[in-house]
C-alpha cells in the first residue's frame, strides 16, 4: 500500500512539474494546474484499486506526452525546420547581389 502511495504521489509531483514548464502558472492557464491537482484529491480516496490504477498510469502517460512533444519542438527549433526562412533567403540574395555592385529592389508590400 505504501508503495502505490509513493508511486501515486511521484507521478502527481512529475505531472504538475510538467504542467508548470510546459503549460505555464500563469492566471489564464492557472485552470490546468486546479484541474489536475482537484483529479488527484477526488481519486484520493477510491477503493477499487483496478480504476485507481488505470488513471495513475493515465496520468503518467499524460506527463510522457506533454514532455515528448515539447522536448520535439526545442528539437525542431534547434534544426531550424520550424522557422519561417524567407528573410533569411532575402538577406543572402541582398548580400550576394551587394558584392558585385547591385542592389536588389524593394518588393511592394501592401
Amino acid at each position: 500500500m505504501r508503495s502505490e502511495a509513493f508511486q501515486t504521489a511521484k507521478i502527481y509531483r512529475l505531472l504538475l512539474k510538467a504542467v508548470k514548464k510546459h503549460i505555464g502558472k500563469e492566471g489564464n492557464k492557472r485552470h490546468f494546474l486546479e484541474f489536475v491537482t482537484s483529479e488527484f484529491r477526488k481519486n484520493c480516496n477510491l477503493s477499487d484499486g483496478v480504476a485507481v490504477q488505470q488513471k495513475i498510469k493515465l496520468a503518467h502517460d499524460y506527463t510522457f506526452l506533454l514532455n515528448s512533444v515539447h522536448h520535439h519542438k526545442d528539437l525542431l527549433f534547434s534544426y531550424n525546420i520550424a522557422v519561417d526562412r524567407s528573410d533569411e533567403v532575402k538577406r543572402t540574395l541582398g548580400k550576394s547581389a551587394a558584392t558585385v555592385g547591385l542592389r536588389l529592389p524593394d518588393v511592394y508590400q501592401p
